[in-house]
């Protein structure tokens, strides 16, 4: 039986779990600044635990696509301790805030780069902008079928059977490969990675493949910056504390006529 080929799409962002204090928006320069660490986004940590299982059940070589302007090879390499075999960096001044469409064409010239390939799997949504557009747009560009929001995965007959996640809870679909796939939060978080584990494989730190916008043959043209519109911070609302006493069915009811008040 053939090796199952997989290519995972992972984005670096700022973390989300930052505290409000660390985010800021300049409405002159139309920006988000964000003054936290850089994370793998987390939507991206459940689809590479979903290949990581595929590779535990069946064998499968994974293959990890990050892409940016400046993309750190020391935050994706994350995805190697947790049982990546492969990363890939696609890094150019070019790659910076692509909209979605622009997002999908450089990911897919990478892909065609690579050449082989059985399933690709990417998060339901990014955990920085949440447009969820990326992941179909990818799978429309490379002609391959298309199943989102996918809780489980497996492999049968050289077809991917998903669980695919539905307002109702779920339906089976299933499509032949190569096929695309995003994953969603249901699947599960990416397994635990222990210090130790993580700095024994930066000890033994391989060089990682870095590509650019030519690299991957894709026009100029292809690649639009993403559009804002408008942008503004949050009104400040204010802090009102106030202390409530009395019983707890006094402080329920005085609770309560507080809301109303504020209706």
């Amino acid at each position: 039986m053939k090796e199952l080929i997989i290519i995972v799409c992972a984005k670096q962002i700022p973390d989300p779990e930052a505290p409000l204090s660390d985010v800021s928006v300049d409405a002159e320069k139309m920006e988000v600044i964000v003054d936290a660490p850089q994370v793998i986004s987390p939507f991206d940590e459940n689809a590479l635990e979903a290949a990581v299982r595929l590779k535990e059940e069946i064998g499968a070589k994974i293959t990890v696509l990050s892409m940016g302007k400046k993309v750190s090879d020391t935050v994706l390499r994350k995805t190697l301790a947790a049982g990546a075999d492969e990363l890939i960096l696609l890094q150019d001044e070019a790659f910076e805030k692509l909209d979605s469409h622009s997002t999908a064409a450089a990911l897919a010239g990478a892909i065609r780069k690579i050449g082989d390939y059985d399933l690709v799997l990417t998060g339901r949504q990014a955990g920085d902008w949440d447009s969820g557009q990326v992941g179909l747009i990818l799978g429309e560009r490379l002609g391959l079928p298309c199943i989102s929001l996918a809780r489980e995965i497996k492999i049968e007959d050289g077809s991917v059977v998903v669980k695919k996640s539905i307002p109702e809870g779920y339906e089976r679909v299933k499509a032949r490969m190569p096929a695309l796939v995003t994953v969603s939060n249901e699947v599960g978080e990416l397994r635990y990675i222990s210090r130790t584990k993580m700095l024994k494989m930066m000890r033994g730190a391989r060089s990682i493949p870095s590509w650019s916008a030519e690299d991957l043959g894709v026009a100029q043209e292809e690649l639009q910056k993403m559009g804002i519109a408008a942008l503004s911070s949050p009104p400040d609302m204010g802090r009102d504390c106030r202390f409530i006493e009395g019983t707890p069915d006094e402080q329920a009811e005085k609770l309560a006529a507080v809301f109303k008040a504020l209706r």
